[in-house]
């Protein structure tokens, strides 16, 4: 299966990261380097470097990029290592980063990875193959109270304690292999009224626990965190979300960087030291045109926030 994904705010993401020639940039979630393809355009003496954990995005991203130029390197990892990654290539600073944090059309439409609660696949759910941890693990091995939790957590999931206990009186007479047998159960587990609603019943459970296998939020506030130190000055944080679990996290680390101080309120000078690093150039999030909603439906969710380091 080729590996194509439809690039998510493609001009308002090169737009907002200011791109020169001879900076460096990184695209942390390449994929099949639909965002990446027009930084390295944009690039003379500059280098790119791009990082997935995702072995066959990093293939379909070289085939793409080196059609362009040569000016980047592509590494196997997580975009959270992002610092180590810059410290094994002997890169002090860059001049941006573009964060999407969408699982990629491929990742989805591709049955065997396990993301589809329309397709028949395996409950997989890892970006990262080379992990262990996996959909099937989470479904079987979780407690029920672990369960609920990360339903309810990852998912805002109402239902959380139904599905959990139908998922563990299931599992109790076999093991829960694949992904319709899933979407079958918490089916059954749900009220007739939430059956028929615009978004299929099994959608926040199944963002639930690809949260949970891949640790998408705990990793994001601390990659913000340790990339701006990085930064040279006007280097910008271009970051793409998807649901609201993800846009309070980057919201809330933006907010924290741009403090200037945390003394407690009536404190006759600063004590605390604490400096603003950042302005917010995005005081409301962008969001897809009414064009991209027709193009790829899979944007409506989408919400881009940048900053840039002072």
């Amino acid at each position: 299966m080729d590996f194509k994904h439809e690039s998510v705010l493609l001009n308002e993401c090169i737009e907002n990261l200011k791109i020169k020639s001879d900076g460096i940039y990184v695209d942390g979630t390449l994929g099949g380097a639909g965002h990446s393809k027009y930084i390295l355009e944009k690039l003379d003496s500059g280098l790119l470097i791009g990082i997935d954990q995702d072995e066959d995005a990093l293939k379909a991203a070289d085939d793409v990029l080196k059609k362009v130029n040569s000016n980047y390197k592509l590494v196997h990892s997580n975009f959270s290592d992002v610092i180590n990654v810059l410290d094994e290539l002997g890169i002090d600073k860059i001049d941006g980063i573009l964060l999407d944090l969408g699982v990629s059309s491929y990742q989805i439409d591709n049955p065997e990875r396990g993301f589809s609660y329309m397709k028949k696949g395996d409950l997989d759910m890892r970006m990262d193959q080379s992990q262990s941890l996996t959909a099937k693990k989470v479904v079987n091995e979780y407690s029920y109270d672990e369960l609920i939790d990360i339903f309810f957590k990852f998912g805002e999931e109402k239902f959380s304690k139904r599905i959990a206990r139908h998922i563990v009186e299931k599992r109790g007479e076999k093991e829960i292999s694949t992904t319709i047998e899933l979407v079958d159960i918490i089916k059954e587990s749900l009220p007739s009224s939430a059956l028929h609603k615009d978004s299929h019943p099994a959608k926040r459970v199944f963002q639930a626990i690809r949260i949970e296998v891949n640790n998408e939020l705990g990793i994001i506030e601390n990659t913000i965190f340790n990339v701006i130190k990085r930064m040279n000055k006007g280097g910008r944080v271009v970051i793409i979300t998807f649901h609201s679990l993800e846009d309070r996290i980057v919201k809330h680390a933006f907010k924290e960087l741009y403090i200037d101080c945390i003394c407690p309120p009536g404190m006759p000078i600063c004590t605390c030291g604490k400096q603003r690093e950042i302005k917010i150039i995005t005081k409301k999030p962008i969001y897809p045109t009414g064009d991209e909603l027709n193009v790829n439906s899979r944007s409506r969710s989408a919400k881009l926030r940048v900053a840039e380091k002072i």
